[in-house]
């Protein structure tokens, strides 16, 4: 323990601890990395500053005085302080664990996050995670979050890194049952004549409006939806879609496990929109802690489970 930076008095406190617990000088010196004749003159120093006699020296031992004595205990309760604070700076300094704060929406962070989340988190006990449900653009500095997944366009995340992290199709879906009952449109322009699920933005208030893409002239196509049914939750919707109220569009990482399954069943595949990026924003383009940049690999991970083209 360095002590070059303590005021007089206390390092040389620490050099008469020292010595009473090596038994001699010479062995006090050895464990300090320093000479005998340092760790000397720094008790005589103190004795001398202090007007005290601290050890009874001869030949081949040393003894307390009653000073000496008094002094010891003042002399340990600052080495374990010392000892405590060095503890204390060396957890601080490590970046591997603590507390990372995750904004995603909450339909992402319920079909991908939450449900590979607690297998990640017992691979790596030392990181603690927050993770905040919000569809709105967040001032991640403001909220303290460290890491945040956004999709779209980024023109309302000023001042931000972003990294793509994959792109994903828009699929337009029903359930087997609807299909049976209703029948499957061939073109974007015959979903007039289905019933609609739609999604209703929470952040915008607007109704999402579906985007197809010409198979001949890869045009893009909008269709306004006229739902019979609305949510702003976007498990919401899938459900009612899995049940037979109509048809809906959704995120390839909503409704990927249940078109596997067979819960739901692609409409319109050949007019699948055009990939849509993914990514994942920071405040600051310098280099992470590593707990936030295991966070980030786990978020990664996810990504390519369903991504078009992993980035």
């Amino acid at each position: 323990m360095s002590t070059t930076t303590l005021p007089p008095d206390l390092s040389r406190l620490l050099a008469f601890v020292r010595v009473v617990e090596a038994g001699s000088f010479a062995e006090a010196a050895r464990r300090a990395g320093t000479t005998t004749s340092a760790m000397s003159k720094a008790v005589a120093r103190f004795e001398k500053a202090r007007g005290l006699r601290l050890l009874h020296r001869s030949t081949h031992s040393l003894a307390l005085t009653e000073e000496g004595d008094r002094l010891m205990a003042a002399g340990r309760a600052l080495v374990e302080s010392l000892a405590r604070v060095q503890s204390a700076l060396g957890e601080v300094g490590r970046d591997d664990g603590g507390r990372v704060c995750v904004t995603a929406p909450a339909s992402f962070a319920r079909a991908c996050i939450l449900p590979r989340l607690p297998a990640f988190l017992r691979e790596r006990p030392e990181i603690e995670i927050e993770v905040k449900f919000r569809n709105e653009i967040l001032d991640l500095a403001a909220e303290g979050v460290d890491v945040a997944i956004r999709s779209g366009r980024l023109d309302r995340v000023p001042g931000h890194q972003a990294r793509r992290l994959c792109t994903f199709s828009w699929i337009a879906c029903a359930s087997p049952a609807y299909l049976k009952a209703r029948g499957a449109p061939a073109t974007p322009y015959e979903l007039s004549a289905h019933d609609h699920v739609g999604f209703r933005n929470p952040a915008s208030g607007q109704i999402l409006t579906w985007r197809f893409a010409d198979p001949h002239g890869k045009r893009p196509i909008r269709v306004t939806p006229k739902p019979k049914h609305i949510c702003d939750d976007a498990h919401a919707s899938l459900a009612l879609i899995a049940n037979g109220f109509g048809i809906g569009w959704g995120p390839a990482w909503l409704v990927d496990e249940d078109l596997r399954a067979g819960r739901l069943v692609e409409v319109l595949a050949p007019w699948r929109t055009f990939g849509e990026p993914l990514w994942m924003l920071r405040t600051s383009d310098r280099r992470p802690p590593l707990r936030t940049q295991r966070v980030m690999s786990f978020l990664t991970t996810l990504a390519a489970a369903f991504s078009d083209k992993a980035v």
